[in-house]
């Protein structure tokens, strides 16, 4: 069962940004667009390169008014450990959340079996609704880019009821008017 076009479930959770261990809840989520980006481990390979990727274009992500949130299995500790011990993570400025108890990898559903995340993003609406989501195999890493491509989408589609994006659409690009006109025509 998919949790796409569904409200994220209640959760408690403590985080690691900018030096503080913080606490965020879904009502933290509230009022405003949502990244939730699970990887499955601290200290491993295809993780750090996501989310340093992440760390570049987080202040192109706040100009659209949306939060990034990276949650994986590990403790808020460790999110600290690495994030001062990797170039790469501590470039990080939003928060790490830290899932211990999976309460929340598995109110996305998204936990495995080995007690790690997938690999997984999900975009989330100021109502709290999922939009998006993208879940990729283990050695396959994501672009920040194209998340980025997806939120404006996302964004666009719900200040622009009725309208839709197509394949590849890019912001300020033509849209389309889903229409009895239309359909046989694309």
């Amino acid at each position: 069962m998919s949790v796409i076009n569904t409200e994220i479930k209640p959760f408690k959770a403590t985080a690691y940004q900018n030096g503080e261990f913080i606490e965020i809840s879904d009502a933290d989520l509230k009022g405003k667009w949502s990244v939730f980006v699970f990887y499955p481990a601290d200290f491993t390979f295809v993780c750090p390169t996501e989310l340093e990727d992440l760390a570049l274009n987080y202040e192109e992500f706040k100009k659209l008014g949306v939060e990034i949130y990276s949650v994986s299995t590990d403790t808020h500790f460790s999110h600290k450990a690495w994030h001062d011990t990797s170039d790469a993570i501590g470039k990080i400025q939003y928060p790490m959340i830290g899932d211990p108890t999976h309460e929340i990898s598995k109110n996305f559903e998204i936990l495995r079996p080995s007690g790690l995340a997938d690999r997984g993003t999900f975009i989330i609406d100021p109502e709290g609704v999922i939009q998006s989501i993208e879940i990729t195999a283990e050695g396959i890493g994501r672009d920040a880019l194209e998340l980025l491509r997806k939120v404006k989408a996302a964004q666009y589609v719900a200040a622009h009821p009725g309208e839709v994006c197509p394949a590849k659409w890019k912001e300020g690009e033509k849209t389309l008017k889903p229409s009895l006109d239309l359909v046989g025509k694309i």
